[in-house]
């Protein structure tokens, strides 16, 4: 089994403010908009941006529609992202975010994965619920799957219900397993429940809850993501349950504190991610 083992851009997500987010993800995914959207300057941060990764070891990385987002990416956006991710000898597993209300803005996702070379869309729309035909016909022009990630479903069982019988070769899972284990979740069983329909796996532990408050709003809501190893995921598990299945996709490493710089942290990560599928 080789898997893909690749670098979560939203990782970056507190970078844009200074990695302190008490006003929650949307503070940070607005920075982050704002920051790489004008096209003059995209070429240079979004350069800086896959240089970071590069320097903690990845040569993939799964790009944050905050920092190419369908809504914004122009042509000159797309061909400069192609260059830089040539330059650098990046691959993207996956775009990672949301996918629009509508049929319109989905063929925009479409078309922003399709430039990069991204077979998966991982994370979510309205559209599977509302517009499920129209959404699996336009996955099926594009060539795309789409991945859906878990936040507050507590269990596997959820998760299926949420994205449904049907459409086995488009729609499937990106199981987030920090969010499992934020739920009360075993994230290792969850993979075994959803390993026939997994599209992707984002890598992710986080802390038990703390007692008090810490004025961020993910640590307050019990989501303190950490090293893996160091929280309360069964990560080791979660990998052997991936082996068991011969799962041979991506694997998204996940972490998104708010108020510090996770790199150290993401190579570690990675290499303990490399040492677990070699066993």
């Amino acid at each position: 089994m080789k898997n893909t083992i690749s670098f979560m851009s939203a990782n970056y997500v507190a970078r844009e403010v200074g990695w302190h987010m008490p006003g929650g993800w949307m503070q940070g995914d607005c920075a982050a908009n704002a920051w790489f959207s004008p096209v003059e300057t995209f070429p240079e941060r979004f350069d800086g941006l896959l240089r970071s990764v590069k320097a903690l070891e990845f040569d993939a990385c799964d790009i944050w529609t905050a920092h190419l987002n369908w809504s914004w990416a122009t042509d000159r956006h797309l061909s400069a992202t192609r260059e830089l991710l040539k330059r650098h000898g990046m691959t993207v597993p996956s775009l990672a975010g949301g996918f629009g209300e509508t049929l319109e803005e989905l063929r925009a996702a479409c078309r922003v994965a399709q430039a990069v070379g991204a077979p998966v869309l991982g994370g979510g729309t309205p559209l599977l619920a509302k517009q499920r035909s129209g959404l699996v016909a336009v996955l099926r022009e594009h060539r795309l799957r789409l991945g859906v990630e878990n936040h507050q479903e507590k269990t596997p069982q959820e998760l299926l219900e949420r994205f449904g019988q049907g459409d086995e070769d488009v729609v499937g899972a990106a199981v987030d397993t920090g969010w499992f284990g934020t739920q009360g979740c075993d994230s290792a069983q969850a993979l075994e429940v959803l390993a026939p329909r997994l599209f992707q796996v984002h890598l992710k532990d986080v802390k038990a809850r703390r007692k008090e408050k810490a004025g961020f709003q993910l640590i307050d809501a019990g989501h303190e993501t950490c090293r893996l190893g160091g929280g309360i995921v069964p990560i080791a598990e979660c990998v052997r349950a991936l082996k068991r299945h011969g799962y041979g996709d991506s694997i998204a490493i996940e972490h998104e504190p708010e108020d510090f710089d996770p790199g150290e942290d993401c190579v570690a990560s990675l290499h303990y991610v490399r040492e677990l599928l070699a066993r």
